[in-house]
């Protein structure tokens, strides 16, 4: 009876000892500090203990350094007076991508701001600035600097914000931020690909117009500094800063900086790509100059493979370009290119019927065929009608004598039609000529087109170089 009677005290006692256990570790978290309480309990003070609050964040030392929380960051350094000026800098680190079709380049940059505002002056013995990171800076009063025609931008966030604010003791300002800005370049594709494109970065305040702002460049000329750019297609010739003004008509005039730089396109990747086998086709089609005008099968193949390699070279180079509504100088090599390939093709439908005609009239007067006899029905089986027993040979040979030279006072007589060669004749009767010769437009092409083409290059290459 007395051991359950002793049980049953030590099962009421338990939980009493473990609630005071979690009390007594409490307060080692939460220790009680003295305070003076100076009411009076008869004459002298007693001491009160407070329990400190660990989730309460204490105030920022360089926040009440700079008296941040006195003053209304809301409005601009000196409101109500002049316009505060604020100077400009840029280091370019990049130009990222130039965009042909989209007519926009990508800049990687850091962009600086200078300006003074006296509320942030503090006391300093040693004339120290102090420097801070983006945490500060969403707390005062930054110029609102941001880039006209930008299509997008952003600050970069690894491993922090790309932020730098530094103050000096009386008051300036330095703040830096390192951004990523992609913008509109109007291009003018006229001579592409021997152009040159005159691009622009603009900076402007969005809110505080002239009265308000003032943007300037800071050092000048130089003011803007680039690391060496190295570009796949572009040469860099000038980087060069400006300033202007911007008239809005609800809002007034508003400073304006200007990055300018120039670029110049390299030619050798589109030599590669689209002048030398263009080139080459042209070339190509003039072989078909040299076979001979009754195969029917090599002139052909060879004319429509060069046309449809033409079109393929035209087609590829309009897909990687903007489409823009006027004629580009590689539009016109390729097109002039293009028409030369296909009077190649031309040249041999002319050698083919004029040989059709002359293969049948030298039939018709040998009496094989009827007189009534339908050339163009002839041809419509296989693009061509010859006999193989006709000798198309305009020219009849030369006599030779025995010890191999020729015969000059011979006494053959040569037909009236060699005679007539000699003697000057009209218009009428060279056309007449090569319609019953057709062979002597392959010989008068194969000297023809390639002088065109050479003159047709030369008067290119010097107009757009």
């Amino acid at each position: 009876m007395l051991l359950a009677f002793k049980l049953l005290f030590l099962c009421w006692l338990w939980p009493q000892a473990l609630l005071h256990g979690n009390i007594f570790h409490n307060k080692k978290k939460h220790p009680e500090v003295p305070i003076h309480d100076h009411k009076q309990q008869g004459s002298r003070p007693y001491m009160k203990m407070k329990k400190l609050d660990s989730t309460k964040s204490t105030v920022i030392k360089s926040e009440q350094l700079l008296r941040i929380e006195e003053h209304d960051f809301a409005m601009r350094p000196g409101f109500g007076t002049a316009a505060i000026p604020v100077g400009i800098d840029v280091q370019v680190e990049s130009i990222d991508s130039i965009s042909e079709v989209n007519m926009d380049f990508t800049m990687t940059l850091y962009l600086r701001h200078y300006w003074k505002d006296e509320r942030l002056a503090f006391p300093s013995t040693s004339n120290k600035s102090r420097t801070f990171d983006g945490r500060l800076v969403k707390k005062i009063w930054v110029p609102d600097v941001f880039f006209v025609h930008s299509k997008r931008s952003f600050i970069h966030d690894t491993t922090m914000e790309n932020i730098m604010l530094r103050v000096y003791p009386d008051g300036n300002i330095l703040y830096s931020v390192r951004i990523t800005v992609t913008a509109l370049c109007s291009m003018d594709f006229s001579r592409f690909p021997l152009d040159t494109q005159n691009c622009s970065l603009e900076l402007e305040s969005y809110a505080y117009n002239e009265n308000d702002l003032m943007l300037y460049w800071k050092n000048g000329n130089d003011s803007l500094r680039t690391e060496e750019i190295l570009l796949s297609q572009f040469f860099i010739e000038e980087f060069n800063p400006s300033n202007g003004l911007a008239f809005y008509s609800s809002t007034g005039w508003y400073n304006r900086l200007y990055i300018n730089f120039i670029l110049r396109r390299h030619i050798f990747f589109f030599m590669l790509q689209t002048y030398f086998p263009t080139m080459l086709m042209v070339m190509l089609s003039w072989v078909s100059f040299w076979i001979d005008r009754r195969a029917v099968p090599a002139r052909v193949s060879l004319g429509i493979t060069t046309v449809l390699t033409m079109s393929t070279i035209i087609t590829g180079v309009s897909s990687s370009m903007p489409q823009v509504s006027y004629v580009k100088a590689v539009d016109i090599y390729l097109w002039a290119s293009f028409l030369f390939v296909f009077l190649s093709v031309i040249e041999y439908a002319a050698v083919n019927y004029l040989t059709t005609l002359e293969e049948m009239k030298k039939l018709k007067t040998r009496g094989k065929i009827p007189v009534n006899f339908n050339t163009t029905q002839a041809m419509a089986f296989d693009g061509c009608f010859h006999d193989d027993e006709i000798d198309l040979a305009p020219y009849p040979e030369v006599p030779i004598t025995t010890d191999g030279t020729e015969r000059r006072n011979s006494s053959i007589n040569l037909p009236a039609e060699v005679h007539r060669l000699r003697r000057k004749r009209s218009l009428k009767q060279n056309v007449s000529y090569i319609m019953t010769n057709s062979h002597i437009i392959d010989s008068y092409s194969r000297l023809l087109f390639p002088f065109a083409y050479l003159v047709f290059n030369v008067i290119y290459w010097s107009l757009y170089t």
